[in-house]
Parts: structure tokens; C-alpha cells; sequence
């Protein structure tokens, strides 16, 4: 669980979590580069990935919370299409993906339920 809530409350979360919320009524996916442009970050880098991080992993924990699949599973990399490590990670931390279990067939699980539960 993120213990520092960084974003919680604040405009920057808010604008974000729209937009997730948005992505996912839509059915599709985003980049990070496009929740770093929201964000006021830049495109790419270790501070870019480190904030779009905190703030994903803070809108997924707090959907956690609340019953729902992680918001953030609609928020894919360029070059592969599927989220960072960071998802599987916070997943794996939440309890969702189990030892074992294959991380794409997990994320496209967890994208189906996000689009679900947003339509």
C-alpha cells in the first residue's frame, strides 16, 4: 500500500482521475507520456516515470479501496502496449495478482473490468 499520498486531494490528481476515468468509458488505453503532459512533467525520464508512478499507484489504491478494479490498468507504455512494472508491482502488492499468474492475461483481466465498471 503507498503509504505517502502525494497527489491525493490535490488538482493534479483530480484532473488525472478524470481523465482516467474518461479513457476507460471510452474503451481505450493511454499513454504515460500523456498522464506526464497533465501532470506538467516532462514527456520521459526517471523523475516523469517516478510522479505518473505515485500518482497512478494513489488512483489505483484508492479504487482499491472502494471495490473496483485499478483505474490505472488503461495507462499503457509506447514501445509495449501494457503498463509498467509499477502496475504489476502495486498489484502484486494489493493482493490481485497472485504468484504464478501471468501478467498480461492478469492486466487484460483487469482492463476488461475497469472498461466494465466505467461504461
Amino acid at each position: 500500500m503507498i503509504v505517502n499520498r502525494k497527489y491525493f486531494g490535490t488538482e493534479k490528481f483530480d484532473k488525472v482521475y478524470c481523465k482516467l476515468i474518461q479513457v476507460a468509458r471510452n474503451r481505450q488505453t493511454i499513454l504515460y507520456g500523456e498522464i506526464a503532459k497533465i501532470m506538467g512533467l516532462p514527456p520521459s525520464g526517471d523523475y516523469m516515470a517516478r510522479e505518473t508512478g505515485q500518482i497512478l499507484g494513489e488512483i489505483s489504491e484508492y479504487e482499491h479501496l472502494h471495490g473496483r478494479p485499478l483505474l490505472s490498468a488503461v495507462v499503457v507504455r509506447g514501445d509495449k502496449k501494457i503498463p509498467g512494472e509499477g502496475f504489476f508491482t502495486l498489484s502484486r502488492q494489493l493482493g490481485k495478482l497472485q504468484e504464478g499468474m501471468d501478467e498480461r492475461s492478469f492486466w487484460e483481466r483487469e482492463l476488461e473490468e475497469v472498461y466494465d465498471t466505467w461504461s
